[in-house]
């Protein structure tokens, strides 16, 4: 726990830097632009940094890494890989936000609702919900843009050129992804019903592992692994490991999605349903559920419900059997992944370290 702390801190701090750099670089646009940079700070500042750890230990698999006080050399091309890791991620989130038209993330209010809020105190013509949307892509665009240059400068610094490359590639696989991930989502709750139950099921999975499940956690260890030189067995034991935990996680995520606390997600209570994600979690329940039950569960879902409809649907899908189903695959993927370290080439600390996220990440808390 004490190292994740120390890990988080060099993050933060790290990503400061960064910050207060591109400010300084930017000064001569003027003061207007200040409450974008000013967002993009706020938005940055604390989180898990789930990824982050996974890039490290992703390297320390491979390689000795000694994250001291002055990070430089191999241990600064790590700590600028997590980082620009954790710069993609706040502008994929700024960006699902938009998408998914919720108006919190971390408990305050959304960043295209910050800049409506903006809009609506200086009192500016327009509309203030699209002035809103419109600082909030293009702040998720600045935040990718600057983390595709510490990404550059990581694969510039890595050990070797064929190292920068392989890092590269993985980072350029996940972005596309992720991408396409997010699209196939967009895409489930505009079909006019679901699927058969196989059909749907395979759907949902496959959302779930583009959108989230890989890009959490097997590509991050991929990107750390490749800084350090892995060789193709390397690789391959972190992804036995990786897409399970990364599984279990967006699981998890899913369970929160519907039942989780807001004043713990810092998203509404039942968000999922009211959002209309076809999630495994949703999938399942609607597989026992007899016809009319079935009918008004769809009904319900993806409208705006009121706290009464939430308590319904979460009621249904709890008798449905589909919360035990999830855990048993959430404990099953995590099951599988410490398998798979139990034969993995990877360093005997970094293997140790690994077992301990993957519980915290599968496990965390409603």
């Amino acid at each position: 726990m004490q190292e994740t702390t120390r890990l988080a801190g060099l993050v933060q701090e790290r990503i400061g830097d960064i910050l207060d750099q591109h400010r300084d670089e930017l000064a001569a646009l003027g003061d207007d632009a200040s409450p974008l940079l000013d967002e993009a700070t706020h938005f940055l500042t604390g989180g898990k940094r789930f990824r982050a750890q996974f890039a490290v230990l992703g390297y320390r698999s491979v390689r000795e890494l000694d994250l001291s006080d002055d990070v430089d050399g191999a241990a600064g091309a790590v700590l600028d890989a997590a980082c620009a890791l954790e710069l993609f991620h706040a502008a994929a989130l700024i960006h699902d936000d938009i998408i998914d038209r919720s108006d919190t993330r971390r408990g305050r209010p959304a960043t295209h609702r910050i800049f409506a809020n903006l809009h609506d105190d200086q009192r500016w013509a327009g509309e203030s919900a699209h002035f809103g949307i419109a600082a909030a892509i293009l702040l998720g665009d600045l935040l990718q843009s600057w983390a595709d240059e510490l990404m550059e400068g990581s694969c510039t610094a890595a050990i070797t050129p064929g190292a920068g490359r392989a890092a590269r590639a993985h980072f350029n696989r996940m972005r596309s992804e992720v991408a396409v991930g997010q699209y196939l989502d967009v895409l489930e709750e505009q079909q006019p019903g679901f699927a058969a139950h196989e059909e749907q099921l395979e759907r949902s999975t496959r959302v779930l592992v583009y959108k989230s499940a890989k890009y959490s956690v097997e590509a991050p260890l991929l990107i750390g692994a490749a800084l350090a030189g892995a060789d193709d067995e390397q690789e391959q034991a972190l992804r036995d490991y990786g897409l399970p935990i990364g599984v279990a996680f967006q699981l998890r995520d899913d369970l929160l999605g519907v039942f989780g606390d807001a004043a713990v997600t810092g998203k509404p209570t039942g968000d999922d349903l009211i959002e209309g994600k076809r999630t495994v979690l949703v999938t399942l329940a609607r597989e026992n559920l007899p016809g009319t039950q079935r009918r008004i569960f769809d009904d319900l879902l993806g409208n705006d419900l009121d706290p009464e409809q939430v308590a319904i649907l979460q009621r249904t899908i709890r008798e449905s059997g589909a919360v035990d189903r999830v855990e048993q695959m959430i404990a099953r993927n995590v099951e599988r992944a410490l398998t798979s370290l139990e034969s993995s080439p990877a360093r005997r600390d970094a293997r140790e370290a690994l077992a301990q996220l993957a519980d915290r990440a599968a496990r965390r808390e409603f």
